[in-house]
């Protein structure tokens, strides 16, 4: 560990002012998971920043960091990776001295109050575990774990703990789907009976290069159904509560990937899923997701109901021509819905690149996020939330390989 600056430990805490949380509460669908916790035994919040650390300069340093640094709530002290070039070029990038190639130890640190997990997936478990054992509040990305067995420990974890715990289902504040649950919460589609979603890319096809070799293997927590889909998932969990079945058809399209050097990587990672979900509500959820769509880089979404409907096309990340529209059953058709223009409060400037999207979206997530720190509710998604997710993901797989509709436990 490099330029470690020593702090006195305290934990801190901030409270989330101007923050507006609760606008989108829509009642008992978004009470599951929320966090309530005093602020100490004095009741007096501290204006110091909550001091982070990022483990993983991936996704951490290109999404993450820029998103912390916009809400000075919070205080981005260190990072971690194991790869020593990979951390210290990141923390030139970022300007950030503080650097560490040891997660273990990273976790224990007295002078940071909050770890943020952004690894590959199949290390999520044990570092969520090492942070909540060390007393620290956790922001994991998502996908959450593995399986549900292991996001089951980690949130019994957290809890048991009493830690604070979010995960980066930030795709709920994107401008988009900000509006949609505004809209869908105030009630624009009545009694709701179908909504469908799906996102195409060709990240996958043959004629593309591959990505990180750990995302084709199913083991290791790879694939588009935990990588793109669990975003989708989420989002229409957020809108219309609790899922009870799930029908599915997972799929490895294309199996093989040459290497650069000649040699060739067995796929067993899923490119491409078809889920039909029963919501407890008694409406139906359909969520399509492929990796092999070639020139294809975009996603839809609509929402059918007894008073109204919503319908939305846009690009799969960053800015592009979007539609985003409403109808309503008194008639007049369908009308054209504004994006949603909120911005962090710090006015801090989004860098321009493809990922400030993600950045923003982030960002406001965090700002939402905030009163948690003062004992408060939030919409903020939890390990309850990722829990479901994976829940979802895991009955998925199972119907895929015979079992058919598979019933979500209670």
């Amino acid at each position: 560990m490099s330029s470690i600056v020593e702090h006195d430990g305290a934990r801190n805490r901030h409270a989330g002012a101007g923050t507006s949380v609760g606008r989108y509460d829509k009642g008992a669908a978004n009470d599951v998971g929320r966090q309530k916790r005093s602020s100490g035994g004095d009741g007096v919040v501290s204006a110091s920043p909550i001091r982070v650390g990022i483990i993983g300069v991936g996704w951490g340093s290109l999404v993450q960091a820029p998103a912390f640094k916009m809400v000075p709530q919070y205080e981005l002290v260190a990072l971690c990776s194991r790869q020593r070039d990979r951390v210290a070029a990141a923390g030139e990038r970022l300007e950030i001295a503080d650097i560490s190639t040891d997660w273990r130890t990273f976790v224990e640190r007295d002078d940071l109050d909050l770890i943020s997990v952004c690894t590959p997936v199949d290390l999520h478990h044990q570092q969520v575990l090492a942070a909540i054992a060390a007393g620290k509040d956790v922001l994991v990305e998502k996908p959450l774990a593995l399986d549900s067995n292991q996001t089951a420990e980690m949130l019994a974890a957290a809890e048991e703990a009493g830690v604070r715990h979010a995960v980066c289902f930030e795709g709920r504040w994107e401008p988009t789907r900000l509006r949609i649950w505004e809209s869908i919460a105030s009630g624009h589609l009545g009694v709701p009976y179908l909504a469908s979603g799906e996102a195409a890319a060709d990240y996958w096809h043959p004629v593309r290069g591959m990505q990180s070799e750990w995302m084709y293997r199913k083991d290791r927590g790879g694939g588009y159904l935990m990588g793109m889909a669990s975003h989708d998932i989420d989002f229409m969990c957020a809108l219309f509560g609790e899922p009870s079945a799930v029908c599915a058809d997972v799929r490895t399209t294309v199996k093989e990937r040459p290497r650069e050097d000649g040699t060739t990587l067995e796929v067993d990672a899923d490119d491409t899923s078809a889920l039909l979900l029963r919501m407890a509500n008694g409406m139906l959820v359909t969520i399509t997701t492929t990796a092999v769509a070639l020139g294809r880089a975009d996603r839809s979404f609509d929402a059918f109901g007894s008073a109204g409907s919503v319908r939305f096309r846009g690009p799969l990340m960053g800015e592009g021509d979007v539609e985003l529209r409403a109808g309503r059953a008194a008639g007049g058709g369908m009308v054209d819905l504004p994006l949603h223009d909120r911005m962090p409060a710090s006015g801090v400037a989004l860098p321009a690149r493809r990922s400030a999207s993600a950045i923003r979206a982030l960002a406001l997530m965090l700002e939402d996020w905030l009163p948690a720190f003062d004992g408060e509710a939030t919409v903020v998604p939890t390990l309850v939330d990722g829990h479901r997710v994976q829940r979802v993901v895991d009955a998925a797989h199972r119907s895929s390989a015979g079992e058919g509709w598979v019933t979500l436990e209670t």
